[in-house]
Parts: structure tokens; sequence; C-alpha cells
């Protein structure tokens, strides 16, 4: 078993000279980051080399790039504009960061990108073994996951996205939304930078796609998929020690020199239109306008690193920013002093760590950034723990790097203020803050992070594994059908909702297909079979679609109960005198809920949330549950929460208890019981050891196996009675 990392570019760079292949080592986060694991020799990293390879050397360099454990896809020129350039980077990348106005929806794009995905799964799968773990990084594969289990359904699989992942209803503007969707889920893991991104996700997907979640879990089928946050940090000892090198000393010292007494402030980043780089410029040009005391005192040292400035929007960009540094140097420059040190271009890392080292202040204001790993890089390089950090709230950093000055990038106020504030902060809070920060970024650096996430993902990966064991198709069905077969007493306790039918908006909607009733029909037929079925469907609604069935019926969770040819008798004693105060009480939530309606049935009432808008149902059972639950209690009442529904019942009533008292008496060698619902706990706790009990749905249940739906269900009931004519 190896790990295998895919991503869309590999960690090197290719330098082609006198027709020789060179491979230089990336000094990427992520490279570095996953460079233990990838260099491991149990472990391979595929992408795109990044320049286009000649068919007849293709095998030159995958014999190569074998020897540094890495496996190249070789992409198109074609390809790369269209899957990379279009698709990535017009339309992932601009909605992803909220800015939909970048996006171009061409459907060349999709289609490429659709394309260079399976040409990824493709040559993936060259070297891929069933039992391998496989991490995929990054937007630019979100339809790998998805690919790969297709060709490896039970392989193990990650996926981390490094930059945002947008709200509900931005996501929902591509038009290829529940493809992408389809692709990630294929991952057993899916990571993102902040938890505001993991909530982000499971709205969005379990409002596109047919699935659910519990907590941050996404249940799609027969699969569990995780969903959480693993802030990505970086090599925090390289960038500490990098400035007592000696190169970095000297660097510092011809950087300080002469500027003894002004204030620098550091901005670094790449070109783009979601860092905010103008609006840093503007909070700049405001301070020398309201604070011209620091006009000859504090500098911008600003580095944009050159990035696809042949496509309009960024060459508009570096243009606008060209001319506001030209205006705003004109202004207010003086023989011996420049406000705006502007360099379009990248710088080694030396530069970098004595650019880190020396700056007063960094300012780092994108308008929209999963993480942002200059912050860190600043805060690492922080030795004597002085210096300042100034940091957007739309970065995945603010929610770790809590001591910086935090802003909104759109104001440019508050820009302007947080500069002034970090101008004037005494030492002492400089150290108390940096310290802190530090701290942290020590802490959660790039091996906690790839540790953190793999750690969860063989844990993932073996909570499935222990729900596949109670999986009750295929073994565990042979095993149930083989003591149906040979027992002559059988009792089968069905719930209705879920379990016999599916799920319907309107609840009048479920009754019974024919189906249902020939498999019932067929199940009762069989002298050996007592099937009850228990609901808590009101007792009249059971009467009209089963009373003329030879089966036994209990209804509204216990609080009715039939035998076959027999009357409908109520449990004793229950009383109905406190469904007048619960009920006004629910219908103010009902008043406030579009959608939500109340069942009265007779000692209980049901308030529905099926048909309400997705969320808000949710918010309002919570406030239910929140509101009411030391009420109900008082009164003797038991508030269950369900599936979409909320139910308050008389504390007597419990299927568990139904379940028991209709065995007294009765000595069954076969118990099966199989239900959905919160309600149906009970009665997986009340029968015996030896009895068969099933969920439907592989949420965490006291039930021995689960299903994953009616259809299954239905399935099992078909096979046991195709069992006992085998038998016959």
């Amino acid at each position: 078993m190896k790990t295998v990392i895919i991503s869309n570019r590999l960690p090197v760079k290719i330098i082609e000279e006198n027709n020789e292949y060179t491979f230089i080592p990336s000094e990427g986060g992520l490279a570095t980051g996953l460079g233990d694991v990838y260099k491991n020799g149990n472990s391979i990293w595929v992408g795109w080399p990044g320049i286009d390879v000649p068919e007849d050397r293709q095998e030159e360099v995958i014999e190569k790039l074998g020897k540094l454990n890495l496996y190249p896809v070789f992409l198109t020129q074609n390809e790369i504009n269209l899957f990379y350039e279009g698709f990535s980077n017009e339309v992932l990348w601009p909605v992803f960061h909220y800015l939909v106005t970048y996006a171009h929806y061409e459907q060349s794009y999709w289609d490429c990108y659709k394309s260079v995905n399976e040409k990824f799964a493709k040559t993936a799968n060259k070297i891929l073994n069933r039992n391998d773990k496989i991490w995929i990084q990054d937007y630019q594969l979100l339809l790998l996951p998805g690919i790969l289990r297709h060709y490896l359904p039970k392989s193990t699989i990650g996926f981390f996205q490094h930059i945002p992942f947008p709200s509900y209803e931005i996501f929902r503007l591509i038009p290829w939304r529940e493809e992408l969707l389809n692709g990630m889920i294929g991952a057993d893991l899916i990571g993102f930078h902040t938890y505001d991104d993991v909530r982000h996700f499971l709205s969005t997907a379990t409002r596109l796609l047919p699935v659910n979640s519990s907590s941050n879990v996404l249940n799609s089928n027969e699969r569990q998929i995780v969903v959480e946050a693993f802030p990505m940090g970086i090599d925090f000892d390289k960038f500490s020690n990098l400035t007592s090198s000696r190169q970095v000393k000297k660097e510092r010292d011809f950087f300080r020199s002469g500027k003894e007494d002004v204030k620098i402030i550091l901005s670094i980043d790449r070109l783009d239109y979601s860092k905010g780089i103008l609006e840093r410029l503007k909070a700049l040009e405001l301070l020398l306008q309201i604070h011209p005391e620091y006009i000859g005192k504090v500098e911008l040292y600003m580095i944009v690193v050159p990035s696809r400035d042949t496509v309009p929007q960024y060459r508009d960009l570096r243009d606008q920013i060209d001319q506001f540094v030209g205006n705003l140097n004109a202004r207010y420059r003086s023989i011996n002093w420049i406000p705006v040190n502007y360099f379009y271009r990248s710088f080694p890392i030396n530069v970098l760590s004595a650019l880190y080292s020396t700056a007063d202040i960094c300012l780092v204001t994108p308008m929209r950034d999963g993480m942002n790993l200059v912050s860190k890089e600043y805060v690492a390089s922080r030795n004597h723990n002085d210096g300042v950090l100034i940091l957007s709230e739309m970065a995945g950093a603010s929610k770790e790097l809590t001591e910086a000055l935090i802003v909104n990038p759109n104001n440019l106020g508050d820009i302007m203020e947080a500069v002034v504030k970090g101008l004037e902060m005494p030492i002492e809070e400089q150290q108390t803050r940096m310290k802190a920060m530090r701290a942290i970024v020590e802490k959660f650096n790039v091996k906690h992070w790839v540790n953190n996430f793999i750690l969860r993902l063989n844990e993932v990966k073996d909570s499935q594994r222990s729900l596949l064991t109670k999986y009750a198709v295929n073994a565990v069905n042979e095993i149930i059908a083989s003591k149906y077969a040979e027992t002559k007493n059988r009792t089968l306790f069905l719930d209705y909702d879920g379990t016999l039918v599916g799920f319907s908006g309107n609840i009048d909607d479920a009754s019974p297909d024919q189906e249902l009733y020939d498999l019932l029909e067929k199940l009762s037929a069989d002298l050996a079979n007592t099937v009850v079925i228990i609901s808590g469907r009101r007792h009249e609604t059971l009467e009209t679609w089963f009373g003329h069935l030879p089966i036994d019926l209990i209804a509204e969770h216990g609080a009715w109960q039939k035998t076959q040819g027999a009357d409908w008798n109520s449990l004793p004693l229950l009383t109905d005198q406190w469904k007048h105060e619960i009920r006004t009480l629910l219908d103010t939530y009902t008043d406030r809920t579009p959608g939500s309606f109340i069942e009265e049935k007779s000692y209980s009432l049901v308030w529905h949330y099926r048909k309400a808008e997705e969320g808000l149902g949710d918010l309002r059972a919570n406030e239910i549950i929140s509101h009411m639950k030391i009420l109900a209690a008082d009164k003797g009442l038991q508030l269950m929460p369900g599936n979409k529904v909320i139910e308050f019942k008389n504390m007597e009533v419990n299927k568990g208890k139904a379940a028991l008292n209709w065995l007294h008496g009765k000595n069954p060698d076969f118990i099966l019981g199989v239900g959905d619902d919160h309600t149906d706990e009970d009665i997986f706790k009340a029968l015996p050891d030896d009895a068969f009990t099933i969920k439907v749905g592989n949420n965490i249940s006291e039930a021995k196996y689960y299903l994953n739906d009616y259809t299954e269900v239905r399935k099992l009931l078909w096979s046991l009675t195709s069992e006992v004519e085998i038998q016959n």
C-alpha cells in the first residue's frame, strides 16, 4: 500500500537546455509540506510537469521523474488553455472568490475540464493499486475523486481544497454545479482551511444533491463522507532559521541602510483581483492625506509577483496598480523618500526572509483568501517577537491569528486606522501579540497539517469499514435468510415511513403501493410469520391502509394496538389534556415557518417541516427543542425529534415498550425489527439479543445492521419469502 498525491502541478520545475531536461525542486508550501510523504520510497506524486513534452520524449521524462517518486500527466497547450486557464481560472477561481462578474461559463471550458480530469484518472490508474491511499489537491481536480471512485470503488480517497468554498447562493450560479459536487463527494474525506468553508460545502451539497448531513458527515447511498477543516501551516523552522543565515543578514543590513528612522510596511502578493492590492494602496493614500505627519516616515514595500498578465482582467489590474503607484509617488515623494517601493517581480527566499524579519508591519488584506501563508511566514520570521501583522478578516488565517489587527479589506478607513495603530503600538503589546501568534504557527505547521489529514483519512476509512460489516446485504443477508428459513415462529416488527415506503412532502401521499401490498400479503400468508407494522401514524390511517390484511398494527408509537381480526385498543390512563397548551406554542412556530404544519394524533402532536425551506425548518426545529424541552418534561411528555418532524407524546408511549408488551407471553424463535427513525431506537434497545435489528440509514444506531433505504428493505423481505420457497 502506498500514498499517491495528485495535484495539477508536480512539485518540480522542468527546464530544457541544450535538448536536456533538468528538474528543480519547487519551494512552494505544498511541495514542502508533502515532501516527507512523496519522497518516501513507497509513495508517488502525480501531476502535470509544467511543459508540453513531445510524445517521442515522454518515456524519457517518465523515467527521470520516476527516480524522484513523481509521475507525469502530459497535457497539450490547448488543454492548458481550456482546462487550467479557462475553466479553473475563469470559472472556479472567480466564483469561489465571490467575484462572479469575472466568470465566463464557456461550454468548451467545461468539456475540456472534464476530459482533463479523466486524463488524470487514467494516468493515475496506471500506478494505483486497490489498497493505495489517494490524496487529491485543489480546485483544478474537483471531478477526480468521483472518477477514481468509479474505477476503484473501495479505494481510500482524500480531497483538499486550498481556496475558499463559496456559499450556496454563489456556487449554484455555476451551470455544472451538480457534476462538480458529485465529483467531490467521491472522496472519503473532504478538507478545507476553515469551518466556514465546511459549512458552505455541507449546505450546498445537501441543497443540490440527494444527500443528507449529520454534523459534518454527508450520507450518500452506502457511503459516509466526512467534511472537516484542516488549516494549512508553513515550515515554521525553515522561516525562523533563515533569519539568522549569513545571506539574509547581509540582505537585511543592505535593506535597512539609510532607513533607520523609517517604518517599513511590507506587502507581498501574486497579481490577482482577489488580493485587495488596489484597496491597500488607497488606504495608504488615505493615511498620507489624513495623517501628513507620517510623510517621510513610512514606506510601503509592495511586491507583486507576475501572474496571468496576458488575461485582460489581470493586465488591467496591473496597469491600474502601475498608474496608482506612479501617481501616488509623484504627489508625495521627496528627494530622499518615496512612499511606495513597488516591485513587479518575484524575489529569492533570502530576500523575502530579510524583508519579513525587518518590516515593522506586514499588511495582508485580500478580499478573500483560502488561507494566506504570507501572514504565517511573516510571523515565523519574527524571532524577536516584534512587528505587527494587519490581516484581512476574509483570509482563512484570520481564524487562527486572532492577535493580528483584523480588518475589513473593503473598509479603507479600517485599514488606515490599523496601520496607524500598528505604527504607534508599544513594543510590549507587539511582543504579547506576536508570541501568541508564533506559538500557533509553530504548533500548527505544515507537517502537522499533513499528519492531521492523513490520520483523519485513516479514521474515516476505518469507520466506513466498521459500518460495512453492519450493512445488511450479501453475507449478512444470507445469515438472516438462513435463520429465517429454519425457524417456525417468527415476528417481524416493521416501521412504515422511511422503512417500507419513501418520504413525501405531503404525509398523505405516502400511501402503500401495490408492490408493498403484495409483499405484506406474501409474508403474512406464511403461517410461521406474524407481521407487525409499528408506526407513528394515526390509528385511523393504518386501519384504512392495512385493516384488510391479516397483520397486527401498532399505531402512534404504541398508544394504539390491534391484533388481526380484533378492535383497536388504546393504552389505559393516557391523557390529552396537555395538547391545547403545546399546540398554542407550536402554532407560533408554524406561523413563522412557511411549509410547516401540525399533525394531531390521539395522544400526540407532530410538527412537520419537510416542506419548509432548507435550513429554516432545521433552525425552527432547534428552537422548538431548546424552548419547549423543559415544558414537555414538566407535563410528563416526551419530545422526539425525527426525520423532518418533532413529536410530543405521552411519556408512557414508546415503541420499545409497545414491542415488549406485544411479545409478552409469546416466544418467537425469530425476531426482526426494522426502522429508520429516532423512535425506532427504542425497539432496537428493547428486543432480545438474538433479534435481528436493522436501521434504515447508515448513521449511528443501536441496531446491529443497516440498510440504505426502503427499496433495500423490500428487497431483503422479498428474499426472505424466496428463501422459504427454496427450502420447501
